[in-house]
């Protein structure tokens, strides 16, 4: 049974999954509503809760699994990347308990976690496949020949879809976290409405700054009121562009590297028009899209993990360089 712990970003989770991928117990504490007033995270603030988060969270999850520590063969946490404070709370976290109990942990990255969390049962993806990896912080093309490993074939120059879904939803005056709220209000608007532009970029790379800028420049050719009666057309219309640019180098990328199998994960997964139009794409679970524990304790099936006591030393990174 291995424990995973999660606090990359906003979200304290703990999960119990087994060696072959089961998944015993999953349990997330969102810090949406916390962060809601500031419009996005707030590093310090995440920070702090997630040091009043993680232990309760740890437990709901064992008891929710109806197991104890004493049961738990191997600790698995995201080491990077995030936000270095949040991220050393769940790593400080994982050592204490790894080293209370002499065992292994295994240090796990983040966007790994979020691949690996197709390889859960029931119905586990296995590999070859292309994978779309799309979240607030990152938009990467990767090649997945085997589990634990994949070839990056191409990022994003600028902001990361999930980003762009932020920062478009926080001109739009909707709430937080912006991607969920742009695509429940696109819902009721005309996507035709605003012809917003897609990147050209070289190779398989992605750019959404100038769409956002071009958002930012047609509500202010509105005005206030005009750019508020029309909202639902301009969420529709924005959500549209980004989705486009994320399918059409989904195409683009099948072609050049001849996968015939494509796989999309990260918290942009959870958009509707994204799963509209990307039809025979392989999704990750609802729950798994967002920032998830299950997912790291999945993945750490496939990393080297360190044996007592040499992961006293082990620090967090932030940045994939």
């Amino acid at each position: 049974m291995i424990l995973g712990i999660e606090t990359s970003c906003d979200e304290t989770a703990a999960a119990l999954v087994t060696d072959e991928g089961q998944l015993l117990a999953s349990v997330v504490s969102s810090q949406a509503d916390l962060h809601a007033r500031y419009g996005g995270v707030v590093p310090e603030v995440a920070s702090r809760r997630h040091l009043d988060l993680v232990s309760p969270v740890i437990r709901e999850a064992l008891g929710s699994a109806g197991a104890s520590l004493d049961r738990v063969e191997k600790i698995a946490v995201t080491r990077g990347p995030g936000l270095v404070g949040a991220l050393l709370v769940g790593l400080s976290a994982a050592k204490a308990i790894a080293w209370a109990g002499r065992l292994p942990l295994a240090p796990v990255d983040h966007l790994d976690g979020h691949i690996a969390s197709l390889y859960l049962e029931p119905d586990p993806l296995e590999p070859p496949f292309l994978c779309l990896l799309a979240s607030g912080g990152h938009t990467l093309l990767l090649a997945v020949r085997e589990r634990g490993t994949s070839e990056r074939l191409g990022t994003t120059l600028d902001d990361a879809a999930g980003e762009a879904f932020d920062k478009g939803a926080r001109l739009l005056g909707l709430g937080y976290p912006g991607g969920a709220e742009i695509d429940r209000i696109a819902q009721g608007g005309d996507s035709s409405a605003f012809p917003f532009p897609i990147a050209r970029v070289p190779g398989l790379d992605f750019s959404f700054s100038g769409l956002k800028t071009a958002l930012l420049y047609r509500v202010r050719e509105l005005g206030e009121d005009e750019a508020k009666r029309r909202r639902a057309d301009l969420a529709a219309s924005y959500q549209r562009a980004i989705v486009r640019a994320l399918a059409q180098r989904v195409e683009a990328a099948v072609s050049a590297t001849g996968f015939d199998r494509v796989a999309v994960v990260g918290g942009v997964a959870a958009n509707s028009e994204l799963r509209a139009a990307l039809p025979a794409a392989r999704f990750a679970p609802l729950d798994l899209c967002t920032d998830n524990a299950a997912m790291i304790a999945s993945a750490a099936r496939y990393v080297e993990a360190l044996p007592y006591p040499d992961y006293l030393g082990l620090d967090a990174y932030a940045s994939l360089s």
